[in-house]
């Protein structure tokens, strides 16, 4: 079953990479909500373990990145660090989720947020030094034209979590007031 939800978890990653706004030098796309959600429902170990196999199958030639791209030339460009920041923006996540932060809209968005500043601390620095650029520029590039996409995607990432622990807590309430006594 691990196996399973780890394969799951990167193709939800990758089927949301295709969903793109296409901008240079990193595009705007469905990667960083995915991720958050796979972190959160997968926990840190099998979420960083679903990111690694995401990152693995877009370097061995899979085009599972953004816009159906591929290859070392991605990974190691200047969305790589973005890519690499999932793996532990991942596992912050699953952690945080693993003690139950993900089930209250409030801790929600604190955990989501943190998650996708995660991608941010590891994929700037790392866009600056493929492209040579100084932090303004940086900024520029691969920070400000994301703000206002990470804050929906981390609100919408913090609705969804709570909704389906409400819901999933409701079925098994449910579940447990029909189930007969064991005698």
């Amino acid at each position: 079953m691990d196996v399973v939800l780890v394969v799951a978890g990167a193709a939800l990653v990758t089927v949301l990479a295709q969903v793109a706004i296409p901008l240079w030098p990193v595009p705007i796309t469905g990667q960083t909500l995915a991720v958050l959600l796979v972190g959160s429902t997968l926990g840190a170990a099998r979420g960083a373990i679903s990111m690694v196999l995401y990152a693995l199958l877009g370097l061995v030639g899979l085009p599972v990145y953004s816009d159906g791209s591929h290859g070392a030339t991605v990974l190691f460009g200047a969305t790589g660090g973005y890519i690499v920041g999932f793996v532990i923006s991942a596992a912050l996540v699953g952690w945080l989720a693993e003690r139950q932060w993900d089930r209250k809209v409030l801790k929600a968005i604190v955990t989501f947020v943190a998650g996708s500043v995660v991608v941010f601390a590891v994929g700037l620095p790392w866009l600056a030094v493929v492209l040579h650029t100084d932090l303004p520029t940086t900024l520029q590039y691969g920070l400000y034209p994301f703000i206002i996409g990470g804050v929906i995607k981390a609100v919408i990432a913090a609705g969804l979590l709570p909704l389906a622990w409400w819901g999933a807590d409701r079925i098994a309430k449910k579940r447990a007031a029909q189930t007969p006594p064991v005698e």
